[in-house]
């Protein structure tokens, strides 16, 4: 098949496996949370009172869809969301004290399935193609997306 030679193909074949492990591992460990959610998180515990839609460009998700996800993490007890005293617009958001030991829980787990996701490849493999992803996604025609 054509397909199978051409990238978005293969990026769209990476990505299902990514989250096939992602969900997989998390739930066995008896976490629920997804890759979104969790890139949130991490978001957020790096920048303590970040507004929603600074959370959205730093995960590269979509703005319009991003109070879902905070929704889903206030409902859990995870994260504080409060109008903002600079902008009465905006809503800054910070990790609870429960969300933070969440975070740190799952963070070890998350770090070890990066090697079951990419396992097929050595070492040096891992670190050339990180690169080239950092590289390709940074692409100001993609609005210069930074991991």
């Amino acid at each position: 098949m054509e397909a199978h030679g051409m990238a978005g193909h293969l990026i769209r074949r990476l990505h299902q496996l990514s989250t096939q492990v992602f969900m997989t591992r998390a739930r066995e460990a008896g976490f629920d949370l997804t890759q979104v959610q969790f890139a949130a998180m991490d978001a957020i515990r790096a920048h303590p009172g970040i507004d929603q839609a600074s959370v959205a460009a730093l995960i590269a998700y979509d703005r319009a869809t991003i109070g879902g996800v905070i929704d889903r993490l206030v409902a859990k007890g995870f994260v504080a969301r409060e109008v903002s005293g600079r902008d009465r617009r905006a809503r800054e958001v910070r990790l609870t004290a429960e969300g933070e030991r969440q975070f740190e829980a799952l963070l070890p787990l998350v770090r070890a399935l990066q090697d079951e996701i990419l396992g097929k490849l050595s070492a040096a493999e891992r670190a050339q193609f990180l690169d080239l992803a950092r590289r390709s996604i940074a692409d100001e025609r993609l609005g210069g997306a930074q991991p």
